[in-house]
Order: C-alpha cells, then structure tokens, then sequence
C-alpha cells in the first residue's frame, strides 16, 4: 500500500474523507496524523440564528423509548439545590459567541402543553421545530464537509450514535450535540458525566420521573448496558440500586440540570459489589473503575474506526492503555490510528459508509454544494439514518445493515443526481421519528431537481501532469478505497472519452462515485 492510500485511508477513518490538496501536500502518515489531532483541539460549536426555535410557551416534550408519539412532560419550578459529587466535574460547554443565555437553550420560560393549543398552533409548532432541526442537521452536514477539525466532528459523529437522543426539542438537542463536541476528544468519564447531565438524556430515558420510592430504571439500565460496560456485566440488583442512586436527577423549566434532595434515595446501596450511600456521580465513578467499561467503549470505537469484526489481539492492548490514562479519547484514538494493522489490507476499503458518511464525504471531496440544502434531508431518510432522529436508545446499528436493494439504488443514483443537477424522485417510507410522523404519501414524496455547485479545480490540478490515457486509473486511486475493478475502470475510461472536452472530468468523477466500490471506506 502506498503513502497516499495509507493517508487517504487515516482521512476517511478520522474524519469525512480526503480532499486533492490532502493528498497533494505530500505528508506522511504521522505527520497527518498529528495535523488531524493538532486541527480538532480547535472546538467549533455548532450553531446559527435558524437553528434556535423560539415560541415562548412551548412543552419540553421527547420520545420516550421505543415510543413513536410524543409525550409532555410537567414543568417543574427550578431547584438550586447543590450537586454533591462523587467525580470529577467536566468543565461547562463554552457558551456560543454573542449569544444569550436564552439562545443557547438556557433559561426557557414556562411551557405550554400540547393539549393546550389548538390543532392550528400544533401544526405551526411542528414546522417551526422541524425547520430548527433541519438547520441543525443541514449545518452539522457542512460542518462536516468543511471544518478543519476533522477528527472532532468524527468522534461528535460516533458519540452522536453512541450516546443516542432522539428529542422534540431543538434547544435541549443542539445543547446535547455541543457538549459531546466540546468533551469528544476529552476524558470519557467527564463526557459520559456531562451527557448524563443533559436535559435531552434525563428526559428521553425518563429520569425526570426517577424519585424515591418509586425509582425509574431507564436511565440507570441504559448507562450500563449501552453507554459503559455492555449486557451481561451486571445484574438486575445492579440496575435497582443505581437508579435509587440517580434519584433527584432532573432539570428544570429552563432547561437546566437540577437535584432535588427531597426526591433522592439516601439509603445505603450495594453496586457491583460495592455497598454505600451512594449518589449518581458516584455510581458512575464505580462504573470507571471496572476495566469491563474500558474494553466495552474501545471494542465499540475499534468497530466504527477499523473494522466491523472486533480483533481481541488488537482491543485488549487499547483497553489496557485506555483504562490506566484515566479514559484519555485523544490517547486512544491517537494509538489505534499509529499502529500497523490499522492500515492492513483487512482494514481499508472494507467498511460500509454509513448515509451521512457517504453525503458528507462526497461534499467534502469534491466541494459539492446545494443551492438548496433541504434534499439533503431527504437524501438521508431515504438512505435510512437522519441525524438528530436515531431509531431508539442503542442508535444505528450500522454495518450491512445500510444496504438494502432500495437503499443501494439510491446510494447509485445519487452521485448523477448530484453532479448533474439531475431530478430526485422518491415516496419515503413513514417515519414515526419525524416530528409529525403520520403524513400523506403525497406529502412524503419529493421529486424536484437537485441544483449544486463542485469544486472540480483542484482535482483537475491533482491531474494536470497525468497524460488523458491515465488519468481515469489515477483519478481512482484517489476516490475509491477498494481497488477497482479492470471492467469498471474501462467503462469509466469510455465515459471520459465520449463526453465533451469541458466535461470529461465531472463525468469521469459521476462515473466514479456511482461505483459500488465508492460505498466502502
């Protein structure tokens, strides 16, 4: 394997794929790599005015697990009581550049319920929420596409799924996304305390409704069997002393996090073999301390990172180095992208893109832009994984699963769709994760043309000294992780010499993308 492909390879692993001034730079695996981590120190927030849904009387309102309506939750009045804590505190989301507290989803008025407007004012709120959403998605899809912090808005991207949320809210999910990007690089204990102190987690795994004496175990049962140690590392005791032990966890009606000492469970508690009065914080330092919870969260990196098939010889090293710095992200990710095997053939251009992996690839490689960013919405519900909308708790499952016989046609045609400013015709399918979930088929379909803009300059410059002949084989090279097949590349050499002068080189790169071979990374 050459330099470039094993460069390529880390861009597309470590962050939405490599752009031809990447690969023109020259740099060597490790110098990449160290430009990838120096780049993601740099935290950019996600955020912008349409992003931010304001009404001033509005529920706090989620899906609750595997629940497709939505349901109101009461407005509690704010509580200051002080956290006491058992573990180390993450430091504050840093809060966005000239904007107020209000903006950024903190100190919301009273809200109003549901049932307390009238069909008008439900379908108003519905549009205006699902426009915030898809200013969010559509944001995080450039910023995706075109922030140098690469390897930050990978691992936000990971950390989306691991740690999924499906809420009604705007504020409370953008607030979500923005602590898992400013903590994703960080100690995994600060992230994992962080999110479990999000309005959004407290609320769609039910720990508003966690008191004393009439514990709820949502919440306490997710932490362990998704967020940190995995099914079969605990028990059902486990699960009833911890959620006594998150008792009081909640937030108020602005959106902040509060404990209520009057809800919480004081009584001793026997957790993992560990007996005391303990709070939620330390029950989530107890969870640390088991090296279970290191080899559950590096298996699950090691899969989105290098392969879906787990390698013990490779885990069990990370795992061990993982747990004795204290939970270090930036350690082990730095670790697992140095070592050798991580550019074994076994490894590249064997994993299947997830939908946004391969929307927010080919917007970074080639500069694609949309007049219109709202088909990017569409693309991604056809493609079967919406951001901000996980199909339940354990998020996507990912891997074959993308590939269906409809959602491979999709993924084929989308490329011509794209480059061509081709009309995009499909019925979706009803999404119970949707915002109004229950819509017309005329309404579901889109069908209009798809108007963008691609930076083709610097591929062009990537193959000014490749002579006509080449630079089919050479351009592949570049796009394609998995070696192309000879058939293939002779039919894309033939579209490259039946199209016009002036567009040779968007057909050779049509042709390209529309390869199976593109959906694998």
């Amino acid at each position: 394997m050459t330099t470039q492909q094993q460069v390529q390879h880390l861009y597309w692993r470590a962050g939405f794929g490599p752009r031809p001034e990447d690969v023109a730079s020259g740099l060597s695996v490790r110098k990449a790599l160290r430009q990838l981590l120096r780049d993601s120190e740099k935290v950019e927030l996600l955020d912008s005015p349409e992003m931010h849904y304001q009404e001033p009387l509005t529920p706090f309102i989620a899906v609750s697990r595997g629940a497709g309506t939505p349901q109101a939750a009461m407005v509690t009045t704010p509580d200051q009581t002080a956290i006491s804590s058992g573990m180390e505190q993450p430091a504050p989301v840093a809060p966005l550049s000239g904007r107020s507290a209000v903006q950024r989803g903190r100190n919301q008025p009273p809200l109003l319920r549901r049932q307390d407007m009238t069909p008008q004012q439900r379908k108003m709120q519905n549009n205006g929420i699902r426009q915030s959403f898809y200013a969010m998605n559509t944001g995080w899809m450039r910023q995706m596409a075109t922030s140098p912090a690469q390897l930050r808005e990978k691992l936000t991207f990971f950390w989306h799924g691991h740690f999924a949320c499906r809420v009604r809210r705007p504020d409370a999910a953008l607030h979500l996304n923005n602590t898992i990007r400013q903590l994703a690089l960080g100690k995994f204990g600060a992230l994992l305390l962080a999110v479990s102190k999000e309005p959004a987690m407290l609320q769609f795994l039910n720990n508003q409704q966690n008191r004393k004496q009439h514990p709820n175990e949502n919440f306490a049962r997710e932490v362990m069997e998704l967020f940190t140690m995995g099914r079969g590392n605990y028990t059902e005791k486990d699960v009833k002393e911890a959620a006594r032990a998150f008792t009081g966890w909640g937030y108020n009606g602005r959106g902040e996090f509060v404990f209520r000492d009057k809800d919480h469970d004081e009584g001793s508690k026997t957790f993992l073999g560990r007996t005391g009065n303990f709070n939620g914080e330390q029950v989530l330092s107890i969870i640390l301390e088991q090296p279970r919870t290191a080899e559950f969260i590096t298996t699950k990196l090691y899969r989105f990172f290098v392969n879906d098939t787990p390698n013990p010889a490779h885990i069990q090293p990370l795992a061990q180095a993982f747990f004795k710095s204290n939970y270090d992200i930036s350690a082990l990710v730095e670790q697992m992208f140095s070592a050798d095997w991580f550019y074994d053939a076994a490894n590249v251009g064997t994993r299947i893109k997830s939908p946004i992996e391969l929307l927010a690839g080919i917007k970074r490689t080639i500069g694609l832009q949309l007049v219109d960013d709202k088909p990017l919405i569409v693309f991604q519900k056809a493609l079967g994984q919406t951001l901000f909308e996980p199909p339940n708790v354990a998020g996507w499952v990912g891997g074959r699963n993308w590939i269906d016989s409809s959602s491979l046609l999709y993924r084929l045609q989308l490329p011509s769709v794209l480059l061509r400013n081709a009309e995009f015709n499909v019925a979706l399918k009803e999404d119970e994760n949707d915002i109004a979930p229950q819509v017309s088929k005329a309404d579901r379909t889109f069908r209009q043309q798809v108007k963008t803009t691609v930076r083709l300059a610097p591929v062009q410059a990537m193959l000014a000294k490749t002579p006509a002949a080449q630079q089919a084989a050479k351009l592949s090279e570049f796009v394609l992780q998995a070696p192309i097949r000879p058939d293939n590349l002779a039919l894309i050499q033939k579209a490259a010499d039946n199209a016009p002068a002036e567009g040779r080189l968007r057909a050779m790169v049509t042709s390209l993308l529309s390869l199976p071979e593109y959906q694998l990374m």
